[in-house]
């Protein structure tokens, strides 16, 4: 299948599961395109046995192997993805709360990744299949970080408080970074494709790879602003956007940096001052429209792909069970890390219970730990590893992500 034919199967798909969930189940279109792919990918399962004499699976498989969800994500889509939800960030907002934002970036994500391992680690353990626990730490940073297209995506539509919004928004998308850094180390140590490591050595890496991402996005975003300064058509200031995007990421890898942390640096400095000051409302207006489009279709495009890919999932008793009590424990988890991260701030200001709250249960995965799964290399511990990490995304998109609009009215009622 060509690239055209394929890219004219995806849309017509979307299209589809689109206009069902608008005349039938009328959930937030992403999510609706997600259950409809599912319930087709499950239904062709379950009719593959009945007809020996046709492989209903061999087209979508070859389908879902020519996308290549993890190359098509990490390396290209999800600059858009981060470029998209960094404009939307108030960086007024986010300044004011940096400290809120970093903890829980930074400190939240590694105590979200050792909190998880140690979980999964003990009940392989009591459940008589050991697992090495460098492998439970990569299980870790696969779902420990929150992730910014669904969170993002899920803010549009709650309402929640400027301030509590822009914590939200900015930890989700610099812990997607902070968490491929670190699933990028872990792995190389578990399949042994890296060599041993200091303590030391780790910290230079992260701080290459974090740090250097962060100081590259706002070095090119500076650059893409002073660029815009002297005119005034918006189908440049789209062009020069776009650029800025995917040049930053892919610089950013090129240089051994984090590409998602560069874009998303680069992504907010459309949300300074400076930038307003540069493009004039109507300009701004149309930037903001494109950059929505854009980022709704490949939302679209990613939640569809996301539920197709079960279709490339084993799954049997041992798996489901596994994946039952990952599941809450990844809460679990998560709720500890964002309490520790920051405890500072929650016993020095009362009333930041419902904060923990709402960052606990909206602390959605996605297709970013989709594609980190599915890119773990072939063999038993991926056949393991792989259904628990999608049992975990389906559940926080499904269950979390349906039900965060009524915690959040709950917490936070509209006056």
């Amino acid at each position: 299948m060509d690239t055209l034919s394929l890219i004219a199967l995806l849309l017509t798909l979307s299209a589809g599961f689109s206009i069902l969930n608008h005349h039938t189940l009328r959930l937030p279109v992403t999510i609706g395109v997600l259950v409809f792919s599912l319930l087709t990918s499950l239904l062709v399962m379950a009719l593959n046995p009945l007809i020996p004499a046709y492989d209903l699976l061999a087209l979508p498989r070859s389908v879902l192997g020519a996308i290549n969800l993890p190359h098509t994500l990490l390396n290209g889509a999800l600059s858009f993805l981060l470029f998209a939800g960094a404009m939307q960030v108030s960086l007024a907002d986010m300044k004011a709360r940096l400290l809120s934002v970093t903890a829980l970036a930074i400190l939240g994500t590694v105590l979200s990744v050792l909190l998880l391992a140690g979980a999964s680690w003990s009940v392989f353990a009591l459940l008589h299949h050991p697992v090495p626990f460098i492998w439970c730490v990569v299980l870790g940073a696969i779902l420990a970080p929150t992730d910014p297209v669904s969170v993002v995506g899920m803010l549009k539509r709650l309402g929640l408080p400027a301030p509590l919004q822009a914590i939200f928004a900015g930890e989700s998308l610099f812990n997607d970074g902070v968490g491929v850094v670190i699933f990028g180390v872990t792995i190389g140590l578990a399949t042994g494709d890296s060599q041993t490591f200091a303590t030391q050595d780790l910290a230079l890496a992260f701080c290459r790879e974090a740090l250097g991402g962060g100081i590259l996005g706002a070095i090119t975003g500076w650059i893409a602003l002073h660029v815009l300064k002297n005119q005034r058509d918006p189908h440049i200031d789209l062009l020069v956007s776009l650029a800025l995007a995917t040049g930053t990421f892919s610089l950013a890898n090129q240089l051994g940096m984090s590409g998602a942390i560069a874009v998303v640096v680069a992504g907010m400095s459309f949300g300074t001052n400076r930038s307003h000051a540069i493009l004039d409302a109507p300009s701004r207006k149309e930037l903001d429209a494109a950059w929505g489009l854009i980022d709704e279709v490949l939302n679209i495009l990613l939640f569809l792909l996301i539920g197709f890919e079960i279709l490339d999932i084993t799954l049997h008793p041992f798996v489901l069970a596994v994946m039952l009590c990952v599941i809450p424990l990844s809460i679990g988890a998560r709720g500890l890390s964002v309490l520790l991260s920051t405890l500072p701030v929650y016993l020095r200001k009362r009333g930041n219970g419902r904060m923990l709250a709402i960052l606990t249960w909206g602390g959605l995965r996605g297709g970013i730990s989709v594609a980190l799964a599915l890119g773990l290399p072939a063999g038993p511990l991926r056949d393991l590893l792989l259904p628990v990490c999608y049992g975990v995304v389906v559940f926080t998109i499904l269950v979390q992500g349906l039900t965060m609009e009524r915690l959040a009215r709950k917490l936070y009622p509209t006056p």
